[in-house]
Formats: structure tokens, sequence, C-alpha cells
């Protein structure tokens, strides 16, 4: 295993332990979120929020509220994860380019509840990659949200060896 390996084994398990957080429900799976800036001049990985299913209300995706908690981080949390003078005031949208998604079940593509699907929030986001640690089981819809990164131009990478994990993690409660 390289050590690119390892690195994103690491921050799937930490989508994994946002899964581990959600409300078990028979009709919605239980997913994990990390974003994890790559700044091109940072150091190492910077982990800007995590989410994971039904966290904020509203029968809301843990793409979805890992984007929402980004969004409220101050001008000053901003600052203290990327610290002046290294680096330029940077605002979020310049972080999301340059952000990977580790998520333990594909984007949703389309919600039967009628909300935004999450691969389109990440579309808008313009993140630079999103890692997957299982596709969506055609459980309640077909998911196309690979398929809908990839035609945005989103490398789509899927993390191999915890699909079994990340599957059980997300039908829980089922």
């Amino acid at each position: 295993m390289f050590l690119g390996e390892l690195e994103h084994k690491k921050y799937m398990r930490l989508a994994l332990d946002e899964a581990a957080k959600c409300e078990p429900t028979p009709t919605a799976f239980c997913v994990g979120c990390a974003l994890v800036v790559r700044y091109p001049s940072a150091g190492s990985p910077v982990i800007l929020s995590t989410g994971y299913s039904r966290e904020l209300p509203g029968n809301t995706h843990a793409e979805a509220n890992a984007l929402a908690k980004a969004r409220k981080l101050s001008t000053r949390d901003l600052a203290a994860l990327f610290p002046p003078p290294t680096y330029p005031k940077l605002t979020l949208d310049d972080l999301l380019h340059h952000t990977d998604v580790y998520t333990t079940l594909e984007p949703c593509s389309v919600r039967t509840s009628g909300l935004a699907p999450c691969a389109d929030a990440l579309v808008d986001a313009h993140v630079q990659r999103c890692f997957i640690g299982v596709g969506e089981p055609d459980d309640f819809v077909n998911c196309e949200g690979a398929q809908k990164l990839k035609d945005a131009g989103c490398e789509v990478v899927w993390v191999k060896g915890l699909e079994q994990e990340c599957l059980t993690a997300a039908r829980r409660g089922h």
C-alpha cells in the first residue's frame, strides 16, 4: 500500500466515523463525509468540515451538511486554518477549488424528497476530487452521482478495500 492510499483510507475512516453518528432510518442511508483541503502551498491536508446524514434539520445528506457547515465558517475561522501571512486572504470558494470530498456512499443524483442532489451541490462548489467508499445501491433510486461529477470535470476516485464497511454503515437500521 502506498502513502497516498493510506492517506485516502485515513480520511475515508473519518467519513465512516461520521456515518456512525447518523440516526438510522429504514427509508434512507447512513452516510458520512469529510471535506479535505489540499491548498497548493500547504504542507499537509486540512480538514475543512465533516457531516453526516440527517445531522442538520430537514432530511439532509452528509455531503450537503459538510458543505453547509463549511459555508458557515467565518473569515476568522478560515484564517485559523490557513494563517496569514503564509496564505493570502483565502475565501471559502478559493478553498473549495482545492477540496477533496471523502464520502462513504456515492453522492446522490436524485432526491425523492425534492431537495437538491448532493452531486449537484458538489459540482456547484467546484470541488476538485471526490473519493467514494461504495456506489449507492438501488434500494431507493437509480443513482448516477459519480457520473454527474465526472461529467462536470470532477475527478472521481473509488477507494478500494472499504466497500463492505461503507455499505454496512449505509444500511444500518435497514
